[in-house]
């Protein structure tokens, strides 16, 4: 099954809904009252709408075999729920929920029992339910869906906006904003016929210890600060060390660079900032732990990877069909080790040394540099979307017409792209 943007949004809203009905039924049979689970306002919990949507895409390829969709689906919607649950501690320094009373867990945060749950409902969720929900989504006339989907995304936005500032301990300003989530806030009290009052007050409400610690020590702990400079590095040394071994084992220098501008890849940056955030407080424990946890994140985060370009991009830009135990030719048992490998040398080895060296710039030079660095990155990654998706168009025939299209044509010609991205093939 092929999707749509529009679908994927649809999916994404209704699996969250559903999600949340369902913690809020759970929460009213424990508490004998209502209690909106959702750190967003609006009656909705995201991590159910993007685990569902990952698993509708990617497991596509084992849909008719059961145990392995069982499986993938059971992996994808746990590390979903460990992820969620530390982003969240790391935002607030504080548990939003605790399953190491439970046996068989990991880290508090996922447990067998609720494993092999997510598994079940991810079968049904890929076997049937989109199925269904699709088929009332296509009875909705085409312009308004399209009306509908962007209205939620707006509402999303803004409510993500506002609640990320909430838990911050910032006030937002503006009206505007301020008035939508107050309605959101009214429909989702009605909904669950429970007062839910404004961002701030609901959510400072719900979780009381959740209060900002503020810090005026550059890049301290591991925040926005240290994180970023991470990414950046480790996107600097990914590209280098992946430069390094295609010569070490090809014979050739190729680019291994995700971005137009500079040797950045951008897949071992975001690994390096998402296993810091997840790991960081892990450090102290085994090796083993450290491996075992790195090369299940790292082969979901591979395989989510290459399943995100092809889409977005149009794209395949590693194919790893002629190694042995490959899913799909995104991911194989061997590269996996490499992650749980890197995973345990970077934070045993490597981020004990950056992070005394990051915390080291001085307060007002390492803010400046961080944000130049951000204007950037932004600008690099916009830049190199839009020349990938013209390097698409091409291939298939597209003429320019736009003046964007015919300045990726002058600035990022075939020739320039196969130098930059010589392993990405069109599908």
């Amino acid at each position: 099954m092929t999707f749509t943007i529009y679908q994927l949004i649809f999916l994404l809203f209704a699996y969250s809904f559903i999600g949340w009905v369902a913690e809020t039924v759970t929460a009213d049979l424990v508490y004998h009252k209502f209690v909106n689970r959702g750190f967003l306002n609006g009656p909705v919990c995201m991590t159910y709408g993007i685990a569902a949507v990952i698993m509708s895409v990617s497991m596509q390829e084992v849909a008719n075999r059961e145990v392995f969709l069982f499986v993938g689906c059971a992996v994808i919607a746990s590390v979903s729920q460990w992820i969620t649950g530390k982003l969240l501690e790391k935002l607030k320094h504080k548990r939003w929920w605790d399953y190491s009373k439970k046996r068989f867990n990991i880290d508090g945060y996922v447990c067998l029992q609720y494993t092999v749950l997510w598994g079940v409902l991810g079968v049904i969720t890929v076997k049937w339910t989109n199925a269904l929900l699709l088929k009332a989504f296509s009875l909705i006339p085409p312009l308004a869906s399209r009306i509908t989907i962007w209205v939620l995304v707006g509402l999303a936005a803004i409510d993500i906006i506002a609640s990320l500032a909430a838990a911050a301990c910032i006030k937002l300003q503006n009206k505007a904003i301020d008035s939508i989530n107050n309605r959101i806030a009214k429909y989702t009290y009605r909904l669950g016929n429970l007062i839910a009052g404004h961002i701030e007050k609901r959510v400072v409400g719900a979780y009381p210890a959740l209060l900002s610690d503020e810090t005026e020590s550059f890049a301290s702990g591991c925040g926005f600060y240290k994180l970023f400079m991470l990414f950046v590095i480790g996107a600097f040394l990914g590209d280098i060390v992946e430069t390094l071994f295609c010569r070490a084992t090809a014979g050739v220098w190729m680019s291994r660079s995700s971005l137009v501008w500079g040797p950045f890849s951008l897949v071992w940056g975001i690994a390096i900032a998402i296993a810091t955030a997840l790991l960081h407080k892990s450090r102290n424990k085994s090796d083993a732990y450290i491996f075992i946890v790195g090369t299940v994140l790292g082969g979901v985060y591979e395989y989510v990877c290459s399943i995100f370009t092809e889409i977005v991009f149009g794209q395949v830009f590693w194919d790893y069909s002629n190694i042995p135990f490959n899913i799909g030719g995104r991911i194989n048992l061997l590269y996996c080790f490499f992650w749980g490998i890197a995973a345990v040398v970077w934070i045993k080895g490597l981020y004990p040394v950056f992070s005394r060296l990051i915390e080291s710039i001085p307060n007002k030079i390492g803010k400046a540099v961080t944000w130049l660095l951000v204007v950037f990155m932004i600008c690099n990654i916009t830049v190199s979307v839009m020349a990938l998706i013209r390097y698409d168009e091409r291939a298939n025939g597209v003429e320019a017409s736009a003046g964007w299209q015919q300045t990726m044509d002058e600035r990022f010609g075939d020739e320039r792209m196969k130098r930059i991205y010589p392993n990405a093939v069109s599908r």
